[in-house]
C-alpha cells in the first residue's frame, strides 16, 4: 500500500509552532486570560531557525509558541477554573442588571478561587530550584509592598506582599545568611545565602508613590506576576522556618512587648507591627536557644588533585563564619533621619544590637540616653548633645563593614566627615576590561603591585649588573684565548722551522681548533617578531572555531571591545574631572593670594 504523501507544512518546523490566534482559537480563551495562564505556567514564545517555514508561509512577523507547550497548557486543570469564573461573572453581571441584590450578594460570597499550589509544585520540583529563582519575587514582591491601594492593585494585595517580605527576612536574620549590601539610586541591593544558593533581590527606597501612565508600566500584567509570586513565596517561608526550628506563622515570644499596650490593640495587627520592626525575637517550637547552622565541611580526598579551589573554598568558609557574629557585641542606635529598615537588618542580620526613637516605629529595645551604646548611626553634620562613651558614625559603615566582611575603622565615617566612595560588591572580578578606579585599587588593598614594581625595578637593575658582569668575563677569556692562540701559533711556527711538523699533524691541530668549545653569545629578540607570531597564532585558533559557535564567539568579542572602550571613556572623563578640579582648586589658591596682598595693601 502507498503511503499517503504529507502535504506542505505538516511536518518539522512547520507543525513545531502555532501562532497565538491558533492557540487561543484552541484553548477557547480570551487574549487577557491566555496571558494570564501564560505568566502563571511560565510559557514564553520562541523564535524558530526558519521563520517563514514555521509561519507556514505567512508574511510579517507573528508570534508563535511551541506545540507542545500549548497541549501542555490545555491539560491543567486551572483551565476549567479561568471558565468558571468567566461564567460566574456573567452571572454576577446579570443579577446586577436585574438589581437582585439577594442573587448579587449570593453570588458575591461564592466567588470562585484560582489554587495556584500545583502549579508551584510543578514548576519547581525540589526546594533548591525555588530558592535559586527567588531574586525576581523577592523584588517585585518588595516593590508591590509599597504600593498604595490601586485599580489593578488591591489593598490587601499590598498588605500580604508585605508581610511575606517581612517574613523572609526574619528568615535571613535568624539564619545570618546576609553577605553583601549596596546601594545605589534604584534602592538597597541585599545578597543572602541560604542553603547553598545565592539570593540577590533589590528593596526600593521609601519614597511617595507617583502615579504612571499606563503605556510605561502595566499593573494588570505585573499583578498576574505576583499573585503566583506570592503563593510560591509562602511555601519558601514555611519550609525555611521549618528548618530554623521557627513558629510559622511567626509567633513573639512571651516576654516582647508590653501588656498593657497588647491589650489595647488588635493581637494579629500587635504581631505584625513588631514582626515588621525587625528588632524582636521569633518563638521557636525547640526551645530559645538559636540553632546555628550545620558547618560546613571540606572533602579533603575529593579536591586533593585541586589544591586552589581547595584553599578558596576554605577561605569564603571562613567569611562566612565571620561575617555572621560580624556586629556581636555592639550596640548602635539609629537616628531618626536615618532610613530604619536597612541598618535594623543588616545590624540584626550580623549578630547585632539595635534600636531607635520609640516614637518614630514600635519595637525599640533601648532610649538613646543607655550608656552602653556603643555606636550611633547619623546622617546629620552635627549634633548639639553628644556621649563621649559612643561613636558617631554615618550609615555607609555599616555597609562597607558588611561587604568587607570586617569591621572597619571610623575615622572616615564619623559625622560630617567626606565619606570614602561606596563601591559595589557584585562586580565580576574576572574580567579584566572593568574600569577600576584608584579608590577600589586602594579599599581591595592593591598597593602591593607597586611594591611588586620596585622590586623588580631593583631585580633588574640587578641583572643588568650582573649581564654587564658576565660580558666583562667573557671579554676577558676572549682576550685570553686570543693571546694563547698568538702563543700557540708563534710555537708553531718556532717547531716547523726548528723539527719540521708533518702535514698530518697540522691537519690535527685545525681540527681541534675547530672542535674547541666558545661561550655562545646572548641574541635579542625581536618584540615586533613575537607580537606578528602571536597574532597569527591567534588567528590561526580563531579559524578552528566550529560554525555553529561562530556567532557566540563574535558576540564575546563584541562584549569585550564595548567594556574596554567603556573603561577608556572612564578614565578619560576621571581624568578631565581631575584636570578641572585642579584647575579650579588652583583658581581658588591665586585669587586668595590676590585678597591677601589687596589686604596686606
Amino acid at each position: 500500500m502507498v503511503a499517503k504523501r504529507k502535504k506542505k507544512y505538516e511536518s518539522g518546523e512547520g507543525s513545531a509552532y502555532m501562532s497565538r490566534r491558533a492557540a487561543l482559537k484552541k484553548l477557547q480563551l480570551t487574549l487577557k486570560d491566555f496571558r494570564k495562564l501564560c505568566i502563571l505556567k511560565g510559557v514564553y514564545p520562541r523564535e524558530p531557525r526558519k521563520r517563514k517555514v514555521a509561519q507556514k508561509g505567512a508574511t510579517g512577523i507573528q508570534t508563535l509558541y511551541s506545540k507542545k507547550d500549548i497541549l501542555f497548557l490545555a491539560a491543567d486543570p486551572i483551565l476549567w477554573k479561568m471558565r468558571e469564573f468567566k461564567s460566574h461573572f456573567k452571572k454576577v453581571g446579570r443579577a446586577r442588571a436585574m438589581n437582585n441584590q439577594d442573587q448579587l450578594r449570593r453570588f458575591l460570597k461564592r466567588h470562585p478561587t484560582l489554587p495556584l499550589d500545583h502549579i508551584v509544585k510543578e514548576r519547581y520540583p525540589s526546594f533548591n530550584d525555588a530558592l535559586r529563582d527567588l531574586d525576581d519575587c523577592l523584588t517585585l514582591l518588595f516593590l508591590f509592598s509599597t504600593f498604595p491601594s490601586l485599580k489593578a492593585v488591591p489593598r490587601d494585595h499590598s498588605e500580604l506582599c508585605q508581610r511575606l517580605t517581612m517574613e523572609f527576612l526574619h528568615v535571613v536574620i535568624a539564619a545570618k545568611a546576609l553577605r553583601k549590601v549596596f546601594v545605589s539610586i534604584k534602592g538597597y541591593y541585599f545578597q543572602a545565602e541560604l542553603r547553598g544558593e545565592t539570593i540577590t533581590w533589590i528593596v526600593p527606597h521609601h519614597f511617595s508613590f507617583q502615579p504612571q501612565n499606563k503605556s510605561e508600566v502595566d499593573f494588570k500584567v505585573m499583578s498576574h506576576f505576583v499573585e503566583f509570586y506570592c503563593v510560591m513565596l509562602g511555601f519558601v517561608n514555611f519550609r525555611l522556618y521549618n528548618q530554623l526550628n521557627l513558629y510559622y506563622p511567626p509567633k513573639l515570644t512571651q516576654s516582647t512587648g508590653d501588656d498593657i499596650e497588647k491589650t489595647l490593640v488588635d493581637e494579629n495587627a500587635y504581631v505584625s507591627e513588631r514582626i515588621a520592626s525587625l528588632n524582636v525575637e521569633l518563638a521557636r517550637s525547640g526551645g530559645n536557644d538559636p540553632i546555628e547552622e550545620e558547618e560546613q565541611q571540606l572533602d579533603q580526598f575529593a579536591l586533593s588533585d585541586n589544591p586552589e579551589q581547595m584553599e578558596k573554598m576554605r577561605k569564603d568558609i571562613e567569611r562566612s563564619r565571620k561575617v555572621k557574629t560580624l556586629f556581636k557585641g555592639l550596640k548602635i542606635f539609629v537616628n531618626r533621619e536615618v532610613p530604619r529598615e536597612p541598618i535594623v537588618f543588616c545590624v540584626r542580620a550580623l549578630g547585632g544590637e539595635v534600636s531607635w526613637d520609640k516614637t518614630l516605629f514600635v519595637g525599640s529595645t533601648f532610649d538613646e540616653d543607655d550608656e552602653s551604646i556603643t555606636h550611633q548611626i547619623v546622617d546629620r553634620p552635627s549634633m548639639e548633645k553628644q556621649y563621649i562613651s559612643r561613636y558617631y558614625v554615618q550609615p555607609q559603615w555599616i555597609f562597607d563593614s558588611v561587604n568587607a566582611a570586617e569591621v572597619l575603622p571610623i575615622e572616615r565615617y564619623l559625622m560630617g566627615a567626606i565619606l570614602p566612595p561606596h563601591l559595589s560588591p557584585f562586580l565580576d572580578e574576572t574580567r579584566d576590561q572593568r574600569y577600576k578606579p584608584p579608590e577600589e585599587l586602594e579599599l581591595l588593598g592593591l598597593e602591593v603591585p607597586a611594591q611588586l614594581k620596585k622590586a623588580q625595578e631593583t631585580s633588574d637593575g640587578s641583572d643588568e649588573e650582573s649581564d654587564a658582569e658576565n660580558a666583562e668575563e667573557d671579554k676577558e677569556e676572549e682576550d685570553e684565548e686570543e693571546h694563547s692562540g698568538e702563543e700557540s701559533s708563534g710555537d708553531g711556527e718556532g717547531d716547523e722551522e726548528d723539527e719540521n711538523i708533518d702535514k698530518e699533524e697540522k691537519e690535527r691541530l685545525e681540527k681541534k681548533k675547530k672542535m674547541a668549545v666558545t661561550r655562545g653569545k646572548l641574541e635579542k629578540e625581536d618584540p615586533s617578531l613575537e607580537r606578528r607570531e602571536a597574532y597569527s597564532e591567534y588567528k590561526l585558533r580563531e579559524k578552528m572555531i566550529k560554525n555553529k559557535h561562530r556567532k557566540l564567539y563574535k558576540s564575546m568579542m563584541e562584549g569585550r571591545t564595548k567594556r574596554k572602550k567603556e573603561a577608556w571613556l572612564l578614565r578619560k572623563k576621571r581624568r578631565r574631572v581631575e584636570e578641572e578640579e585642579g584647575a579650579a582648586k588652583k583658581a581658588a589658591r591665586k585669587e586668595k593670594k590676590k585678597a591677601a596682598a589687596a589686604m596686606e595693601a
